[in-house]
This record gives structure tokens, C-alpha cells and sequence, in this order.
């Protein structure tokens, strides 16, 4: 059988079904999973490449489910801070002074750090997302973009930002060879009025996209909306008929057990952001209650600016052990789980499952192998765990996206490396000098 690349003698992790298989081979063609399971079993295979996985790990790409990419190039700028000073002192002065070219070069760079630390797909919302479809279009990788839109009490930007995010979400839906797909970005309930909400929903039910929110993500922000309209916030959206099983909802932390009941029977999908809800001492979102609401949860870094990394790894570890110290339970968010929901619960709750997030014949070839000859990685009793709680990006050893390498022994095919990490300090420096 003819294949365009094949990997040998991995240990692989398909996150179909509690197994692992090894030793085993994967066969990739035209961008598809022809063959996954016992090398022993395998067909004979003529490759264009093969790759050696004798002492790696093979398992799909990691889907990050909530970023601002291009929040790259202010990594640092704003330390320290609760997040409504954060946005208010420094984060949104800075932002307005963005221009497409800085958006360009922080999503760039982003896309640079997601391939070397073995992420395949990421879910963004910011501003001038065109733009970062272009950046996703040159690294190779998969996304999932929506235009932000921030109306912040004034209907006119908001009519325009909604006018805009609409033609983005038509023109990018299905755009790189299908490797970028489009939702409609609101900020939250309280950015963005009812009206324009609805309007929102409206817009995204008629293209068949779906929605990226904040939800309830800080104390401040929902008071602010229950003084506003005398609900909470999952109460209001559902009232306003905004809620269904196309809204991914970004950190979901300030919400009752009610509220968990009606995420689970709208079908809401929940973005969990372990890493930015400590930093910006945000809280601490139920996990628990939402799985065993039935909720669809999905791992996510939140931007570069608020966690300060896009490391899939460190927010497995830290979404695992913030759940256990919270519920004071280390039974709570098992490593199996935890690396679930970094890659198939994570492809679910964008809804691209169908395609990627899972190892199995017949799916888009999005993977990772991961070098486990390390002494940090070294017995590996149980490869859930080794990942879950000892893995780090840097052992990432190759990455694969639509049955193409992006990144193989450490070097980066589709981007030149030091060029970007050169424009991303300069982009950075201009912005804050303006």
C-alpha cells in the first residue's frame, strides 16, 4: 500500500477508547489517517517518509480552546493585576493602538510557540482576525477564529464590529484548505449589549458558525451585569434565546449550580483556562460539577498576555491540580481525563470532532510525537500520567497537521524561526513606545 508518510514503532494513544497500542504504526495519506494500530498487523507500507518512533509517544495534536494569539507580543507588560485593572490600565489602551501588521506578527509568533509545544489547532478571538487567518494559512496550522467585538456602550462600534466580524466569518469559513474555520466573537455580557447580543445570535445561526464568549469570568464583570439587567449571566443569555450548542464559553467560573444545569441542557460547550484564572486570581471553575453535568469541557490557555504561555502541557498539569486542591479530592480530573480534554473533548467543543482530535482511520492526520527518553520522563509507568503531570512542550519531538510536517527532531518547517521571534520583539516594542 503506497502512503506519503509513516511512523514505526510508536507507542500510540488513539483517545478513542482506553487502550494504549504498542508497539505501533500510523500511515498518513492525502492528508488523512489510513492506518493506526499494531505494528505487527500493519499491511506493508511504501512511504514517501518514514519517521522513527521507537521511544515516542504518538497521540493527536493538542486543541486549544480559548486564546488571543496575537496577545503575544504583550507578554508581560501587565503583571500582577486583578483582571479589571488589567484590561482597563493597560491591556485595552494597548490594543487600541493595534494595527493589522502587529496583530500579524504577535499571531505569527504564536503560531510558532503552539507548534513547538505540539499544538494542532487553536480557538482564537481578538481583533483583525483576517489577519491572523493569514498567519495560520503560512505555519501550517488549524484554527478556529472569531472576530472580536467589544461595544463597550457604544452601539455604533458595536454595529460596525459586528458588520465586520460577520464578513470575516463568511469570507475565512473553510479558508487554508479548510484548515481555518470561523465563529463570531462577543466579548461578554457585559461589553456588549442584549440587543447586540441577539444580534449576534442571530447572525451566527444564519451563517452556521458558532459563538466564542467570556462567560462569568470575574466577580466584577457579573455584578456588573446583574446591576444591568437583575440576572446573572447564564440566566440572561438563556432568557435572550443566545445559548445552544454552537457557544463555546470561555471560563465559566462565577456561576451557580443552576446555571451549570442550563449550560448542560442548551448543549454549551465550556473552555477551561486553569492557568489565566490563577494568575489573574479570577477563581476557580467547578470542573466536576460540569462533567458530571454532562457538559462538554475543553482545555484552554487563555492569551499569552494573562497566562504567559501556550504550553498545552503546563495547563493539563495545572487544570488537574488546581481542580484537586480546590475540591481537596486527588481523585478529581484523573490524568486520562485531563488529556482528553487537551485533545478529543477539546476537538468536541469546537465542533470539529468529526476531523480531528482522535486517532482513528478516515480523520484529517493532525498529531504529535513526543520524545519520552528523558530523565524527567523516565519510568513511564503510565503514559496518561507522564503527560498529564511530567511532560513539557520542549518534548515535542515532531508535529503534523493535515498530513503535514510542521515541525520534525525539534525544527520548524514552515516558518523561519528566528525571523519571527526577531519581528515579534520588534512589533512589541513599537506598540508600547506609540
Amino acid at each position: 500500500m503506497e502512503a506519503d508518510i509513516v511512523i514505526e514503532g510508536c507507542l500510540i494513544l488513539p483517545m478513542t477508547e482506553r487502550r494504549v497500542i504498542s508497539p505501533g504504526l500510523i500511515a498518513i495519506k492525502d492528508h488523512l489517517i489510513t492506518y493506526v494500530g499494531k505494528e505487527s498487523d500493519a499491511p506493508r507500507f511504501e512511504a514517501d517518509k518514514v519517521l522513527e518512533g521507537h521511544g515516542k509517544v504518538a497521540m493527536p495534536g493538542f486543541v486549544n480552546c480559548h486564546t488571543h494569539a496575537a496577545m503575544s507580543i504583550l507578554r508581560g507588560v501587565a503583571e500582577d493585576q486583578e483582571l479589571d485593572k488589567w484590561l482597563k490600565e493597560t491591556i485595552w489602551p494597548l490594543e487600541a493602538k493595534l494595527k493589522p501588521t502587529d496583530v500579524y506578527h504577535g499571531a505569527l509568533l504564536s503560531c510558532l510557540e503552539m507548534i513547538e509545544n505540539g499544538t494542532t489547532c487553536f480557538s482564537d478571538m481578538y481583533f483583525h482576525e483576517d489577519i491572523v487567518a493569514e498567519a495560520v494559512e503560512e505555519s501550517g496550522l488549524r484554527a478556529v477564529l472569531a472576530p472580536g467585538i467589544l461595544e463597550a456602550r457604544d452601539a455604533r462600534r458595536g454595529a460596525k464590529m459586528l458588520e465586520d466580524a460577520i464578513r470575516i466569518a463568511e469570507k475565512y469559513h473553510g479558508y487554508a484548505d479548510g484548515r481555518v474555520t470561523t465563529q463570531i466573537g462577543p466579548h461578554t455580557a457585559y461589553t456588549c449589549s442584549l440587543d447586540l447580543l441577539k444580534k449576534v445570535r442571530d447572525a451566527a445561526s444564519s451563517l452556521e458558525v458558532g459563538i466564542h464568549i467570556h462567560l462569568a469570568e470575574s466577580k466584577d464583570g457579573s455584578r456588573l451585569v446583574r446591576d444591568l439587567y437583575g440576572h446573572g449571566e447564564v440566566e440572561l443569555l438563556s432568557d435572550a434565546g443566545f445559548l445552544d450548542g454552537d457557544v463555546l464559553a470561555a471560563h465559566c467560573i462565577h456561576i451557580s449550580q443552576k446555571d451549570i444545569a442550563v449550560l448542560a441542557s442548551r448543549g454549551v460547550k465550556v473552555a477551561y483556562n486553569p492557568v489565566a484564572d490563577m494568575k489573574l486570581a479570577s477563581g476557580t471553575p467547578r470542573v466536576k460539577e460540569f462533567l458530571e453535568a454532562g457538559v462538554v469541557v475543553g482545555l484552554g490557555t487563555d492569551g499569552p498576555a494573562s497566562n504567559n504561555s501556550l504550553d498545552m502541557f503546563e495547563t493539563m498539569k495545572f487544570a488537574a491540580l488546581l481542580q484537586k486542591a480546590f475540591y481537596m479530592d486527588p481523585r478529581v480530573l484523573p490524568a486520562r481525563k485531563v488529556v482528553e480534554m487537551a485533545t478529543v473533548d477539546g476537538a468536541r467543543a469546537l465542533g470539529i470532532d468529526r476531523s480531528v482530535g482522535s486517532l482513528e482511520v478516515g480523520k484529517r492526520a493532525d498529531l504529535i510525537l513526543i520524545d519520552m527518553e528523558k530523565p524527567h520522563l523516565t519510568p513511564m509507568h503510565d503514559p496518561y500520567a507522564s503527560l498529564a503531570y511530567s511532560s513539557r512542550g520542549g518534548d515535542v519531538d515532531t508535529t503534523i497537521v493535515d498530513g503535514r510536517i510542521l515541525m520534525e527532531n525539534r525544527e520548524v518547517k514552515t516558518l523561519d524561526r528566528g525571523e519571527v521571534m526577531k519581528k515579534g520583539r520588534e512589533t512589541a516594542l513599537d506598540l508600547i513606545s506609540r
